[in-house]
């Protein structure tokens, strides 16, 4: 009995997932687009204060993932005064100055350019909410790569009201598409 117990163990060591580190660099980027009733509008988080570091785990079926990147609010860039302040301000930036993407799980290890999906829990504005990101990596040569996450959420979502001015004239729609550009140097 002990030793089936015992080659049992060796054979888990032998299974142990491979580990990978992804450090997340400086030059990552949130952008945000919506649209009012009467125009269109991007806003952006420049750039990310980091570094972190990401870990995988590539020998599970999905590939777990661990680590989180909090990006700055207060940072939100729509390149329009009124409605930079306007986010910032449903996005509770002062109370709660970061969006927080923890990374669960990717379908698969990228080996290659083509598409996988991905779980991420966002929080914002004080709620936290599961989801599912379409990715795309791209190879920025030797041991780098770009992560590309997209995703449509809502404000509702996050228990917020969509933005308004003028007395309700102009009104934001609930929809939003997320894109974020991580750049990460890979060390396995």
């Amino acid at each position: 009995m002990l030793l089936i117990v015992l080659l049992s163990g060796f054979n888990l060591l032998n299974n142990k997932p491979v580990v990978a580190k992804w450090v997340i660099t400086r030059e990552c980027s949130l952008k945000v687009n919506g649209s009012t009733n009467i125009n269109e509008f991007a806003c952006i988080i420049p750039e990310y204060k980091g570094p972190d570091t990401l870990t995988l785990y590539k020998g599970t079926d999905p590939v777990k993932m661990s680590g989180s990147l909090a990006l700055d609010v207060t940072t939100f860039d729509c390149h329009n005064r009124g409605m930079t302040g306007e986010l910032r301000k449903v996005l509770k930036a002062k109370e709660f100055p970061n969006l927080i993407i923890r990374f669960i799980s990717i379908d698969k290890y990228p080996d290659h350019m083509e598409p996988v999906k991905g779980i991420v829990t966002i929080e914002l504005a004080g709620v936290s909410k599961r989801f599912e990101v379409d990715y795309r990596f791209i190879p920025d040569g030797p041991h780098m790569l770009t992560l590309v996450g997209t995703k449509q959420v809502n404000f509702s979502d996050f228990n917020i009201i969509p933005p308004t001015k003028l007395g309700g004239i102009i009104k934001t729609k609930n929809e939003l598409n997320v894109e974020f550009d991580l750049k990460v140097k890979v060390l396995e």
